[in-house]
């Protein structure tokens, strides 16, 4: 077997710790991969830095072009993120034939079709394990582990940032703008938070785990995605006082009518094992039919977390060099011919528990006026919490927990309680998933 001559397109944090780990772990890679795999070429715009901490370990250069151009180069990494040069630089790589490894989770979410489908027509590989959950080998999982089941649905953990500001939001009692700037101070997240904060990275994260789960097209752009800038700290606590805990999950299920697709604040009970996943960690529950239920969990970023899948794709790459096109394990885990086209569910079509806060007036038959809204709309109940108002005040919080209905119903529903003399806030309103 001939050694991988590798490229490498940016030494950031997940660069630099794939060179680290390639490294350290040279002779243990080999044995597994059957030949030597070295990263010849670096191409990264502030040279100074990269030289000062790789030496003449590797040749170094300002142009990525002109790495993923190189005939020597056999296998080509991408970590420089982002839709646009990215995109020009592994769609040139792979018309190179050059297979590419990449962590580019938004690249693939947006543009995945139309690169899987340039590498297959190329015959080479698109191995992308860093993109989803950092060192979770949640992909090789889908794709190869579980691939006798029929998976029905993915829970997922899949932003760091987010559930470190959830969990100090529960912990502390603390503002959401508070702990976001805590997170900044410590490097969670980035100066610009919004993919994080927004929900827009565990989207990315959740669209090619949809594909791979149920062989339909990467479908970003019909995901339904909420952040938790609006989440408040009251809604936390009452969450626990009823037995739950707040974290921004993405979701997808197979549906009798399509695949639900979705990101949100999600109440889950306190006794799910996913419920205790705390700080910067990540985790993935997956519920397939012959397996039952299984979870990953793990470092979901970081610079050897991450390139520790960086480099079993790479590894991936060297073992499956040799073969043949049409005999690899397909991208997505299906063969492309067999993928689906089955529709993803609007956000009106989405079906799941909810939980419901309102203001209201102290007064009796407020509670029953609010029921009676509900069970016109086919919505029944399974708790209610209305603490007692505080001295001298005439006011006070209802929360209401649903059971499972479609959110069309609920959206009906909340405009007519909205409407009540009685109701004196909008409804605050959280999706709810028991898991079980």
């Amino acid at each position: 077997m001939k050694n991988l001559r590798v490229g490498l397109l940016g030494m950031g944090t997940v660069g630099g710790g794939t060179f680290e780990v390639l490294s350290r772990n040279h002779e243990e890679i080999k044995r597994r991969a059957g030949c030597d795999i070295n990263i010849t070429r670096v191409a990264d715009k502030d040279l100074d830095r990269v030289r000062a901490r790789l030496g003449d370990r590797a040749a170094l250069c300002d142009d990525a072009f002109s790495i993923v151009n190189d005939p020597d180069i056999d296998v080509v990494i991408e970590l420089l993120g982002g839709y646009g040069v990215a995109k020009d630089l592994v769609m040139t790589a792979i018309q190179n034939r050059k297979h590419v490894v990449t962590a580019n989770k938004a690249l693939l979410a947006v543009h995945g079709e139309e690169l899987f489908n340039a590498a297959r027509e190329h015959g080479v590989i698109l191995a992308f394990e860093a993109a989803v959950a950092g060192g979770i080998p949640i992909i090789k999982a889908l794709r190869e582990g579980l691939a006798a089941n029929r998976i029905e649905w993915i829970a997922g953990i899949i932003n760091g940032t987010t559930n470190f500001i959830l969990s100090e939001m529960r912990d502390k009692s603390l503002p959401f703008a508070t702990v976001l700037a805590q997170a900044q101070a410590l490097g969670y997240a980035e100066a610009d938070p919004t993919f994080d904060i927004e929900g827009i990275d565990a989207g990315h994260k959740i669209s090619l785990l949809a594909s791979l789960a149920f062989g339909i097209p990467v479908q970003f752009d019909k995901a339904h995605i909420e952040g938790i800038t609006q989440l408040q700290a009251q809604d936390i606590r009452y969450a626990e006082q009823l037995g739950y805990r707040i974290k921004l999950l993405g979701i997808t299920r197979r549906r009798a009518q399509g695949f639900e697709l979705r990101v949100h604040p999600t109440l889950i009970p306190s006794k799910r094992l996913i419920a205790s996943v705390e700080g910067a960690m990540n985790a993935v529950w997956v519920k397939a039919d012959a397996v039952g239920h299984t979870m990953y969990y793990g470092k979901g970023a970081g610079a050897e977390a991450t390139a520790s899948a960086v480099v079993a794709d790479l590894i991936d790459v060297a073992r499956a060099f040799s073969v043949p096109a049409a005999f690899r394990v397909p991208s997505l885990g299906f063969q492309a011919d067999a993928l689906m086209n089955t529709a993803v569910l609007t956000r009106e079509q989405i079906e799941s528990a909810y939980y419901l806060r309102l203001q209201v007036e102290d007064q009796p038959g407020v509670l029953a006026d609010i029921t009676r809204i509900l069970a016109d709309g086919g919505i029944s109940l399974d708790a209610v919490l209305q603490p007692e108002p505080q001295a001298g005040e005439r006011q006070t919080d209802v929360i209401l927990l649903t059971h499972c209905c479609l959110e069309a119903a609920v959206d009906a529903a909340v405009v007519r309680i909205e409407s009540l003399p009685t109701v004196l806030s909008t409804a605050i309103r959280l999706r709810l998933e028991d898991l079980d």
